[in-house]
């Protein structure tokens, strides 16, 4: 198997688990200002996803986690249902942008550019070019229909880089099984 794919497929197994171990769960920091992607993203945009989009499903995600606690400590089956899909909609949201910062980086900090390595001679054998790979990835994410989210996964069981979607704030391992290597909102 390739290394670097390994690392990145290790990587992403930690982070996952690291966002969705606590029973309080918190808006993660950036490692970059809102407005050093510009042009590509604004400033504004990054601010409002951040500190609005993100932080709502922190804050709701851990509501309804309490909520879970509450009515587990009951065994109240019915309400336990009742409050899966609300945790795995706001549950999602939190993992699925805390994976999208990690996505993002300023130009000065190597952001839009593909180092050279195992990742990148994956990318080439399976879609030819990043630039391939890059309009794939794109004609899928603008497939989606209303809120949902554009993937580069990678499939541990064929050990190749899948284009997938998911819908809302479904997210790509529970419910692809896949490893979320580059998310798009």
């Amino acid at each position: 198997m390739l290394n670097y794919t390994k690392l990145i497929i290790k990587k992403s197994k930690n982070q996952i688990n690291s966002y969705m171990s606590s029973n309080a769960f918190i808006l993660p920091d950036l490692t970059y200002d809102y407005n050093e992607l510009e042009p590509y993203i604004s400033a504004d945009i990054m601010k409002i996803h951040h500190t609005k989009h993100h932080a709502t499903y922190v804050t709701n995600l851990n509501n309804f986690n309490n909520k879970l606690l509450e009515v587990q400590a009951k065994n109240d089956i019915s309400s336990i249902i009742s409050l899966q899909q609300a945790i795995k909609f706001n549950g999602g949201g939190h993992l699925n942008h805390s994976i999208f910062w990690k996505n993002l980086a300023p130009v000065k900090n190597g952001g839009g550019h593909l180092p050279d390595g195992e990742l990148k001679k994956l990318i080439e054998s399976q879609y030819g070019s990043l630039e391939k790979l890059q309009s794939t990835i794109s004609n899928a994410s603008v497939a989606v229909q209303g809120s949902g989210w554009g993937w580069l996964g990678y499939d541990t069981t064929s050990n190749k880089l899948v284009v997938t979607t998911t819908a809302n704030q479904d997210p790509l391992l529970a419910t692809t099984g896949f490893i979320p290597l580059l998310g798009i909102d």
